[in-house]
């Protein structure tokens, strides 16, 4: 497995499998327990309705994406919707 330092990820594009741009990502979450990752928490575009995004939103609007929907990080992170 490749290894990819959280810091050169903050801010990187997320892009769902389709080609919609969903926003950038912002933080990911995990549980303090166990060190799993749980969420990629992504700013959504302007543009992007988060209703219509397929993935629920926090407090702040930000999409909540699964760790377990991230099938490439490269120029994007590309997700699967």
């Amino acid at each position: 497995m490749v290894e990819i330092l959280a810091e050169n990820l903050s801010g990187k594009a997320v892009m769902g499998s389709d080609g919609t741009e969903l926003g950038d990502l912002y933080n990911i979450t995990m549980d303090l327990k166990t060190g799993e990752l749980k969420h990629l928490l992504v700013s959504p575009h302007e543009q992007l309705d988060p209703s219509r995004s397929g993935f629920s939103t926090d407090e702040r609007g930000r999409l909540e994406v699964p760790v377990g929907a991230v099938q490439a990080v490269k120029d994007y992170i590309v997700v699967s919707r």
